[in-house]
């Protein structure tokens, strides 16, 4: 379409030409009128009555009846004109362009050469007559129709140089885009790969922390005080008898493969929404120590985190025995969970470890530490928090806690009727 309209607008350009005389030639018209031969051009239009049919009818010289022009060279400055726009304009291939150009050159060409030349040798004639010079004087100036062939072939070739100089451009920045847009998914995936694997080190408060801290130096500490921490440890108390080194159970791997099964599903009920608030501090040996209410945004008036980590608690019991039933082991978990306040913070500045320090801290480990199996053992501040949630519990009485003397303990024995049961089990 663009073509279309470009190559109309060429035509257009000169198509006015073919109504004028351009069969005249001007010499030869004016030869009757010459005085003497070898004066000059300027000498015999001045001196002789034809002087005056010049100046004052140019446009019908010689012919009356026809209409003529004597600046041919302004066709092709419109033809030129078109040639800039196409350039300008013209979204497409520089060996478009050049075939274009040129075909518009060529054609041009043919005609000044061939069927419009007397009108062009008019201009030269007229041009030396107003300027005195000596019509057979070669080297008194080029003809304008080879100045308008050679212009227009000069223009071509410029335009062909520039198209491919804008096409080559416009190549090179398509690859850097396109090697741009490559270069910055790869940079977003590294930066999701390393938050994933950096919020599997840290907590995801934790790691935000540290990336936006740009100038942070590695003995400053992030700390956090942390209150209505609901802290839980839980334990396969009876692993080690289950793990042996044998070379039928390839030197105890295979029981360590089972262990790590099993603290994987703990990890994947972790990340079901209901247990959004909790977080997973560490797991040693075959304990697995987890904490909620750890921020503002998990920590609620409510204590609705404290009910999410009971119940989290309840779930990995529950788990346990679907792994027993299907593994045909007899693996046994006791858990102990405490509330209270808790510093939070990161030790270490090469591989960094999160984790929890306080009062709170110790009495969980404790309640986990003097339970007894399948059971779930919890202190009083506990107690009096989960009793007006409805859940069930079981007086334990008073127990010996090393380092924390006397202290009344429960045991959990059931879920609220206040909450709906989740379906088990949770990790299929």
């Amino acid at each position: 379409m663009t073509i279309t309209v470009i190559l109309t607008l060429y035509f257009m350009s000169f198509l006015y030409i073919f109504a004028l005389d351009f069969t005249t030639d001007l010499a030869s018209c004016i030869k009757p009128f010459q005085v003497n031969s070898t004066e000059n051009l300027a000498t015999n239009i001045t001196t002789n009555t034809f002087y005056t049919s010049i100046t004052t009818d140019r446009d019908t010289l010689c012919s009356a009846h026809l209409q003529t022009t004597h600046y041919p060279e302004y066709f092709g400055f419109c033809i030129l004109v078109v040639m800039v726009t196409s350039e300008v304009f013209l979204q497409t291939s520089f060996v478009v362009k050049a075939i274009l150009f040129f075909s518009m050159t060529i054609f041009y060409s043919i005609l000044v050469q061939v069927l419009f030349y007397n009108m062009f040798d008019n201009r030269d004639l007229l041009l030396f007559a107003n300027s005195g010079m000596n019509l057979a004087d070669d080297s008194s100036s080029v003809p304008l129709k080879w100045i308008t062939v050679a212009s227009l072939l000069l223009f071509s070739i410029a335009s062909t140089i520039h198209a491919q100089i804008v096409e080559s451009t416009a190549r090179l920045d398509f690859l850097w885009h396109i090697q741009t847009n490559e270069e910055r998914k790869e940079t977003e995936s590294l930066r999701e790969y390393n938050m994933k694997l950096l919020s599997n080190i840290l907590p995801l408060h934790v790691a935000e922390h540290f990336l936006r801290a740009k100038d942070k130096k590695d003995e400053d500490m992030y700390y956090q005080d942390c209150k209505n921490v609901c802290v839980m440890f839980a334990s396969i108390c009876n692993f080690s008898d289950f793990y042996v080194e044998l070379e039928g159970n390839n030197e105890g791997v295979e029981c360590l493969r089972l262990l790590n099964e099993i603290i994987a599903d703990f990890d994947e009920i972790l990340s079901e929404k209901r247990f959004k608030f909790i977080e997973k501090i560490k797991t040693i040996g075959s304990t697995y120590m987890a904490a909620s209410g750890l921020t503002d945004k998990t920590n609620f008036a409510d204590l609705s985190h404290v009910v999410a980590m009971t119940e989290y608690a309840l779930t990995l019991k529950d788990q346990l025995d679907y792994v027993n039933q299907h593994s045909f082991n007899n693996f046994k978990m006791r858990i102990g969970l405490n509330v209270g306040p808790v510093v939070a913070g990161v030790i270490g500045a090469r591989k960094p470890q999160y984790d929890i320090w306080g009062n709170c801290v110790n009495v969980a480990s404790r309640m986990d530490s003097s339970g007894e199996p399948n059971n779930i053992q919890v202190t009083d501040e506990m107690y009096q928090i989960l009793l007006k949630k409805g859940y069930k519990f079981k007086c334990r009485g008073t127990v010996s806690i090393k380092g924390k003397g006397e202290m009344v303990t429960y045991f959990l024995t059931g879920r609220s009727d206040m909450l709906p049961k989740p379906k088990w089990p949770p990790i299929l």
